[in-house]
C-alpha cells in the first residue's frame, strides 16, 4: 500500500527458518519501490485465532479517513482458517512499525457449509454505492474454486452474501484472490491455483454485485490468461495513488525445493513490481516493470539493423551480464514457409517443451541466451518461434532453463505462452536478469515469463548474454539496448519495541 508518502510491502515470512512455518507478516518500506528498509514483522502468531500462523491477506485504506487496515487469515488453535483485523498503533509513525489486533477478532468464520481448511486470503476491500464495504475470501465450495463475497458497514461486522462473486467448476481451491477495476467498465478477477496465477476480465455491476466474464472463463480454453507463464504465484496488486497506477507483485518461488533454501538460508523472492494496464482490445492485461526500475541502469550498449544468420550467436558485451536489463526488437523479413502448427500441440508449454531452444525450425527459435557461460555450456534461453495455423501466423514465446545449470536442475525446465502480436511487425522482448532470476516480457508486456535458475559457471563476471538464431531462416535485430544494473539499497531498521502486538 501507499500511505503518507511511503510504500509498504507485507509478505509471508518465517523468522526462524527458510522453510514454511511460524508464518508472520514481514514488513518493509520504500520511497521508490526499488530501495527497501526491512522492519520488524508487523504481525506474529500470538492469539488463539492465529496461533498456527498469520497467513495472507490485504491492506485497505478507509475512504475519507485514509486510515490503513489489514485483513488477514489466521490459522486458529484447531487449524481452522478465520479472518482477522489489525490496525496501526500510531498513525503518526511514518513507518507504521506497530500493529494492533482487533479485540473483535475473528471477524469471519468458516460457517454455513464452508470447509474450515479452504477459507483464506481476503482481498483489499472496496466500497459500493450503498456505502458498504466488500471483500472477497478465497474458498472451495463443493470441490470447486470460489470467491466468497462479504459485506460490512463498519469493517468489523461482516455478512456473507447469498452467492459468491464468481466460482468455477473447472478448478479447485482459489488462493489469494484479487479483484480490481482497470477501466470504467472492466474489472479483473485473479485467482491462484495449480501453482499459477490465472485471471479473467469481465463487467462488474457495483449495485447488484454481479460479475460477468467477457470471453473465456477460468480453464475453459487451452489458451488461458495468466499474469505470468513461469514461476510467479500468490500475487497481489495495489493502487498507487502517488502515480495513479496499479502495481502487481508476485512470489517467485524456488526451482530447487526447500533443501536448496535451507542451504542458502533464504527461500523465495518478490518479483520486480510491475504496472498493470488493460490492452487496447480489452481482452487481456499488459504488464511492464515499473519505471523506477530504470533508475538502476548503468553502463549501456546498443546496436541496430543487425542480421543474425541461421545457426549463429552474437555476443552482447560491455555490460555486467549477471545483472542486466535488455530490450530488443526482432524483425522477420519474409514469413513465407512458416511451419504448420500441430493441432494436437495447442498447449504452448507443451509446444515449447517439444520444440526447445535447440530444435531448429523455419522461423526460430530466435531470442536471447542469458546467464550463459563463455562456451554456452550453461545458458537460459528466452526465444520466439513463428508458426502458421489455418491462414494466420502464430508467435510462440518460450523460456528454456533445461541447460541453465550443470549442477542444479530446476523442477520445471521450460515455460511457454502464445504472444498476441502481429509477426509481420517487430517482435519485442525485454528481459531483466538478476543473478538467479530472469523476468521476460514479450510484445511490450502482453506475455511475461519468470524463471528461477542456479548457474554454477555463468555467475558474476563469467556470465554473458548472446542474441541467437537457431532457425533455418535469417532474422534481423531492428534494435537492441542493454544496460548493466546496479544493486538496490536494502537496509535494516531496528526498533526498541518488544512486540508488534498489544
Amino acid at each position: 500500500m501507499y500511505y503518507n508518502g511511503v510504500y509498504h510491502l507485507f509478505y509471508q515470512y518465517n523468522p526462524y527458518a527458510a522453510v514454511w512455518g511460524n508464518i508472520s507478516w514481514a514488513h518493509s518500506v520504500s520511497y521508490n519501490l526499488v530501495d527497501w528498509i526491512h522492519l520488524e514483522p508487523a504481525l506474529n502468531p500470538t492469539e488463539n485465532y492465529d496461533v498456527n500462523g498469520c497467513w495472507s491477506g490485504s491492506a485497505t485504506l478507509l475512504a475519507g479517513e485514509g486510515k490503513p487496515l489489514i485483513l488477514y487469515t489466521g490459522s486458529d488453535f484447531l487449524g481452522h482458517q478465520v479472518q482477522n483485523l489489525a490496525m496501526p498503533k500510531d498513525l503518526s509513525d511514518p513507518f507504521l512499525t506497530e500493529w494492533v489486533k482487533s479485540p473483535h477478532n475473528p471477524l469471519m468464520l468458516p460457517v454455513e457449509g464452508i470447509n474450515p481448511g479452504f477459507f483464506r486470503d481476503p482481498t483489499t476491500a472496496w466500497q459500493g454505492p450503498d456505502g458498504s464495504w466488500r471483500v472477497l475470501v478465497g474458498s472451495q465450495v463443493e470441490g470447486h474454486g470460489a470467491a466468497l463475497l462479504y459485506k460490512s458497514r463498519d469493517f468489523v461486522s461482516w455478512e456473507r452474501a447469498a452467492r459468491p462473486l464468481h466460482e468455477s467448476s473447472r478448478t479447485g481451491m482459489w488462493e489469494c484472490p484479487d479483484f480490481y477495476g482497470v477501466d470504467d467498465f472492466i474489472h479483473v478477477l485473479k485467482a491462484s491455483f495449480n501453482d499459477h496465477d490465472y485471471y479473467v476480465v469481465g463487467r462488474y455491476d457495483a449495485g447488484t454485485d454481479e460479475f460477468g466474464v467477457v470471453g473465456s472463463d477460468f480453464m475453459d480454453d487451452v489458451v488461458r490468461l495468466r499474469y505470468d507463464y513461469g514461476v510467479f504465484y500468490a500475487s497481489k496488486t495495489f493502487h498507487d495513488d502517488a502515480k495513479k497506477r496499479r502495481v502487481v507483485w508476485g512470489w517467485v518461488t524456488e526451482g530447487d525445493g526447500d533443501d536448496g533454501g535451507v542451504k542458502r538460508g533464504w527461500n523465495g523472492m518478490m518479483s520486480f513490481p510491475r504496472s498493470v494496464l488493460l490492452d487496447e482490445g480489452k481482452k487481456q492485461l499488459i504488464q511492464w516493470p515499473i519505471e523506477e526500475v530504470e533508475d538502476l541502469r548503468g553502463e549501456k550498449v546498443a546496436l541496430e539493423n543487425k542480421e543474425i544468420e541461421s545457426g549463429s550467436v552474437l555476443k552482447i558485451g560491455g555490460i555486467t551480464a549477471s545483472q542486466a536489463d535488455v530490450e530488443v526488437s526482432f524483425r522477420v523479413p519474409n514469413l513465407e514457409g512458416a511451419e504448420l502448427i500441430d493441432e494436437g500441440l495447442l498447449d504452448p508449454q507443451q509446444l515449447c517443451r517439444q520444440k526447445n531452444a535447440s530444435v531448429e525450425g523455419v522461423f526460430g527459435p530466435f531470442g536471447l541466451l542469458v546467464l550463459a557461460s563463455e562456451d554456452l555450456t550453461e545458458q537460459t534461453a528466452v526465444f520466439f518461434r513463428i508458426f502458421r495455423r489455418n491462414e494466420k501466423r502464430v508467435v510462440l514465446m518460450c523460456s528454456d532453463q533445461s541447460r541453465s545449470s550443470l549442477q542444479t536442475p530446476v523442477k520445471e525446465a521450460i515455460f511457454g505462452s502464445f504472444l498476441d502480436v502481429d509477426p509481420d511487425q517487430e517482435i519485442s522482448l525485454r528481459t531483466l536478469v538478476d543473478h538467479s532470476i530472469v523476468e521476460s516480457f514479450g510484445g511490450r508486456g502482453k506475455s511475461s515469463i519468470t524463471a528461477r535458475v542456479y548457474p554454477k559457471l555463468a555467475i558474476f563476471n563469467n556470465s554473458h548474454i548472446y542474441a541467437f538464431n537457431n532457425g533455418a531462416k535469417s532474422i534481423a535485430i531492428s534494435s537492441l539496448v542493454a544496460w548493466s544494473m546496479t544493486r538496490a539499497q536494502i537496509t535494516q531498521f531496528h526498533t526498541r519495541r518488544k512486540s508488534s502486538i498489544s
